[in-house]
């Protein structure tokens, strides 16, 4: 047995409940599909001009949505700490 060298075992692993396609152990954001500021632009200046892209030519009804949510949320927590809105009105 002095001549004979060990080998490791080998295990090819395949996960019990995957059915999907790929590798199950990549981690990736369920998100970064649609994303533009991930991927292929690695560098600090292609994520920025990528990012202020976004900006510039958003959808227009997400931020009209988004506007109304956070008004909406606002004045609920307005209501909750009893805030008095007449100290904005002349006398």
């Amino acid at each position: 047995m002095g001549f004979l060298k060990r080998t490791h075992k080998k295990f090819d692993y395949q996960p019990r409940f995957y059915k999907g396609e790929g590798n199950p152990f990549k981690i990736e954001h369920k998100l970064d599909q649609f994303r533009t500021t991930t991927g292929k632009n690695k560098s600090l200046k292609g994520k920025f001009n990528d990012a202020m892209y976004d900006l510039k030519n958003s959808d227009k009804s997400v931020n009209k949505s988004l506007l109304i949510i956070i008004a909406i949320l606002v004045l609920i927590f307005l209501y909750i700490i009893d805030f008095d809105l007449s100290i904005f009105k002349r006398n």
